[in-house]
């Protein structure tokens, strides 16, 4: 007979020996149990920065057509600016002062000769190769504006490459509203990702697939940002809605003064299926092009708006200040996030374990 006994007690009992059993069974489901959250939720192998969220390892290739896509997150991020261990800032002023186009709205600020202006200033470049990335900014300060850029992403393998183009203030608790373009491999979809920063609070996170090949041509993308609301649109579409709801205690980005940014840049310890895959340098350099800047602002300069101390629509050049989306665009929006919406941050309870951000809880989100 054998015995499962450990007891010095000399009174035999089958009863440690269940207990035994039954613990060991515990423990086993335990760890299974475990073992089944951490493949489930621990999305990035990697070691991240304690502001980065994981993000997920898929392959959306056979569902890309039809935009049926699972939810996944990039690391929220200050973007570069003139990146920590990048080239030393160059401006260019002297040379680009007398071209036209862009060149009249932006400055290339950082890179080392990898930002460029072509055909008279028409057209702008920002390349990547292992040294260095690029970026140009606007020589204007905006406080809302409608901007809209026609913009070329890097095509083939653009892993591990970022591409940005945002409005941001320069104040410690900025305010930010953020497009950028997460680098993918060959026939993978790029993504798209947007996020609003106010008062140095972002976590605002919603990620897309697009319709179409962003490399193959260029394409329009918008900012719409006035007193009442945030609008990203793509092609002219709105992929998203953003509304001032400061009476419901939500934060809104409307006292700091922006510039324009837009940057090319590497991190592919999380952009593309969360590090897993990095850059082929030799595929370098990466170059991604811009044209066709348009705006309607209000340029803030001297500590004062050019719309004045109360900016509202009071005639056909500054409608846009009361702007908002009609019945036909926000059937259009509801099709963007009903085929193509990746990521919503207002859906992700794991991440919020502790409650949903205000605006979510809403009866109706403020993004719906």
């Amino acid at each position: 007979m054998h015995s499962y006994h450990r007891s010095s007690s000399s009174s035999p009992s089958i009863l440690p020996s269940i207990c035994s059993l039954q613990t060991f069974i515990g423990l086993a489901v335990i760890l299974c149990v475990y073992v089944m959250l951490q493949s489930s939720v621990t999305l990035n192998d990697k070691s991240l920065h304690s502001e980065h969220i994981k993000t997920s390892s898929i392959n959306p290739s056979s569902q890309y057509e039809s935009g049926d896509m699972p939810s996944f997150y990039h690391p929220s991020f200050s973007h570069p600016h003139r990146k920590d261990g990048y080239s030393t800032p160059q401006n260019n002023a002297e040379e680009d002062e007398n071209l036209e186009g862009l060149a009249e709205h932006f400055e290339i600020s950082w890179g080392g000769g990898r930002g460029k202006f072509h055909e008279n200033g028409d057209l702008l470049t920002l390349s990547i190769d292992e040294s260095s990335g690029s970026g140009f900014e606007s020589k204007d300060e905006y406080l809302f504006a409608k901007i809209d850029m026609y913009i070329k992403l890097i095509p083939d393998n653009s892993a591990g490459t970022v591409t940005t183009f945002f409005l941001s203030s320069n104040e410690t608790n900025h305010d930010e509203i953020d497009f950028e373009f997460l680098g993918n491999v060959s026939g993978q979809p790029y993504t798209v990702h947007t996020n609003i920063y106010s008062q140095g609070k972002g976590e605002r996170e919603q990620q897309f697939y697009l319709w179409f090949d962003p490399t193959q041509d260029f394409h329009s993308y918008s900012i719409l940002w006035n007193p009442f609301r945030i609008v990203f649109f793509v092609d002219g579409i709105a992929i998203r809605e953003f509304k001032n709801q400061e009476n419901k205690g939500v934060s809104f980005p409307k006292d700091q003064p922006m510039k324009i940014y837009s940057s090319l840049w590497n991190a592919d310890d999380w952009a593309t299926q969360g590090g897993r895959v990095h850059t082929d340098w030799s595929n370098a350099p990466f170059v991604a092009s811009f044209r066709n800047f348009t705006s309607c602002a209000c340029i803030w300069s001297s500590e004062s708006s050019s719309c004045g101390s109360d900016p509202r629509p009071t005639d056909s050049e500054n409608a846009w200040l009361g702007e908002e989306l009609d019945d036909k665009s926000l059937e259009r929006l509801k099709w963007v996030k009903d085929k193509y919406m990746t990521y919503d941050y207002c859906k992700d309870k794991w991440r919020f374990s502790k409650g949903l951000p205000i605006e979510c809880t809403f009866t109706k989100s403020n993004d719906d």
